[in-house]
C-alpha cells in the first residue's frame, strides 16, 4: 500500500488510478471474503481509506458533486475504522461496500476506464450440484458467433434452469476467453454440445416439441410454453435458419418478443433472457422445477 504522501507527489492520473487499483482490489476482497465484516481490513487499510477520500474530495477538478460523494465515503470509512476493534454486527456494511464501489466508479471513469460486466467479482467456483433445472428444458443455438452473446446465454441459461445447451458448428466457442467471462463459470456447469441439428440429431426425444425464438410468432404472452422442448435462437445478423423455422413450424412454432420502440429489435442474448424466464415462470407455476 503506497503511503498517502507519495500519492500527494505523484502526477494526478497516475495517483489518480493508483487509489482506483486499490479500492478495486478492497472490494473483490471484501466480496469474496467469507464475513463481511470491517476485520478482514487492517486499521492502517481503513485509515487510507478514509485519507484517500479525504484527499480526493479537495481535488477542484472533480466536478462539486463528485467532491461530495467523496466526502461522504470518507465519513463512511471514519466510522467503520471506529468499529473495526468492535463487534460489527450493528454497523451496516453495505454502506462500506457502496462507498468503495463509488470511490472506485468515480475513479475509473475520471481516468478513461469503464468496468466491463465481466470485471464484477463471482463469490468463487460454482457448484453444479446446487443447480436446479426444469428437465427437457433445452436450447439450440444456431451460429451464434460473439463469444459475448454466447458466454452471455450460457449465463442466462444457467439462471433460468436449462437443462442442456446444444450449439451449431458456427456458434462461437464457449471457451474463449470473452465468453468466459462473459459467462462467469456457467459453462463449466451448463452440460453443453456442439453438433449439427438436422444432419446429426442431438442426443434428446425426437417426440420433444420444438419451437423458435423469432419474430412473425405467437406473442410471448400467448405461446404454449411445453413442459419439455427445445428452444432455437438464430443468429446475430440472420435470425434463425429456414431449415430450423422449418422444424419449429412442424411443430409448436414460434414465439416472439413484442417491441415498442422505433429499434423493432432486440439483442440475440437479451431476447433470449425475456423468452427463457417467460418459460421458466410458466413451468414453475406447473411444478416442473427439479
Amino acid at each position: 500500500m503506497i503511503p498517502l504522501y507519495k500519492l500527494e507527489n505523484l502526477p494526478r492520473l497516475q495517483r489518480l488510478r493508483k487509489i482506483a487499483k486499490f479500492f478495486l482490489f478492497a472490494e473483490n476482497r471484501f466480496i469474496m471474503s467469507a464475513e463481511k465484516k470491517a476485520a478482514i481490513f487492517s486499521a492502517a487499510e481503513l485509515v487510507f481509506f478514509s485519507e484517500a477520500a479525504s484527499l480526493l474530495a479537495k481535488d477542484e477538478l472533480f466536478s462539486r458533486q463528485t467532491r461530495i460523494e467523496f466526502t461522504r465515503a470518507a465519513d463512511v470509512f471514519k466510522k467503520v475504522l471506529n468499529w473495526h476493534s468492535n463487534d460489527t454486527r450493528d454497523f451496516d456494511m453495505d454502506e462500506f461496500l457502496r462507498a468503495v464501489n463509488s470511490v472506485k466508479h468515480l475513479l475509473l471513469t475520471e481516468t478513461g476506464r469503464d468496468q466491463a460486466d465481466w470485471d464484477f467479482t463471482a463469490a468463487g467456483r460454482l457448484d453444479a450440484e446446487k443447480r436446479r433445472v426444469f428437465p427437457g428444458m433445452t436450447v439450440y443455438l444456431e451460429d451464434i458467433r460473439s463469444p459475448f452473446n454466447v458466454g452471455a446465454m450460457f449465463r442466462t441459461a444457467e439462471s433460468f434452469g436449462v437443462e442442456k445447451i446444444f450449439m451449431s458448428p458456427f456458434c462461437a466457442d464457449p471457451r474463449h476467453r470473452r465468453a468466459q467471462r462473459t459467462a462467469m463459470g456457467c459453462v463449466d456447469i451448463v452440460p453443453w454440445e456442439r453438433r449439427e441439428f438436422f444432419n446429426e440429431p442431438p442426443d434428446f426425444d425426437a417426440s420433444l416439441p420444438v419451437f423458435a425464438l423469432e419474430t412473425g410468432g405467437i406473442p410471448l404472452a400467448e405461446f404454449p410454453f411445453p413442459e419439455r422442448g427445445l428452444i432455437i435462437t438464430g443468429s446475430e445478423e440472420l435470425g434463425v435458419s429456414p431449415q430450423a423455422l422449418a422444424a419449429a413450424d412442424a411443430s409448436l412454432g414460434r414465439v416472439s418478443i413484442p417491441i415498442y420502440g422505433a429499434k423493432a429489435s432486440l439483442n440475440v442474448s437479451v431476447a433470449f433472457g425475456i423468452a427463457l424466464e417467460a418459460w421458466g415462470r410458466i413451468l414453475t407455476r406447473r411444478g416442473n422445477e427439479d
